[in-house]
């Protein structure tokens, strides 16, 4: 997984900037720095299995609703995935993704930042000679 907490992020909030060979694994990888600051990936099992979907009008809104989706499900069914496959459809705005994980549980594991929204403020996606490159903001 590479993603990182890059500097420069406006105060109180969580920056991360994530990059992959694909689209889907550059979004599969922003997707798990944010719970990485939610809890340590590092303390949760792969116990259960789950899918996420999201559709949108453009590339940005469809990051946008993916990773509100999953913010979603970890705020309603307290799960964290470990290991998430991603596929994007960039033609049509779709993405679906196929996760491992488990449910947070405050007796068993870590507890870090809370984030409590998605934002697009400084949402940058860029493809690069090495694949893709994605960052977000999130309000915590």
């Amino acid at each position: 997984m590479v993603y990182t907490y890059p500097e420069g992020g406006p105060a109180a909030d969580l920056l991360v900037e994530a990059s992959g060979r694909t689209l889907g694994e550059a979004f599969a990888n922003l997707a798990l720095g944010m719970f990485n600051a939610v809890t340590p990936l590092s303390g949760i099992a792969e116990d259960e299995e789950f899918v996420v979907e999201a559709q949108g009008d453009d590339l940005e809104s469809l990051l946008f609703n993916l990773m509100d989706e999953f913010l979603y499900l970890n705020d309603v069914e307290f799960l964290v995935p470990k290991r998430i496959e991603l596929n994007v459809d960039q033609k049509h705005f779709h993405a679906d993704a196929f996760c491992v994980g488990e449910r947070f549980s405050r007796d068993t594991h870590e507890t870090g930042i809370a984030v409590k929204a998605v934002t697009y403020h400084m949402m940058s996606i860029r493809h690069e000679d090495e694949g893709w490159r994605v960052r977000m903001v999130f309000d915590t």
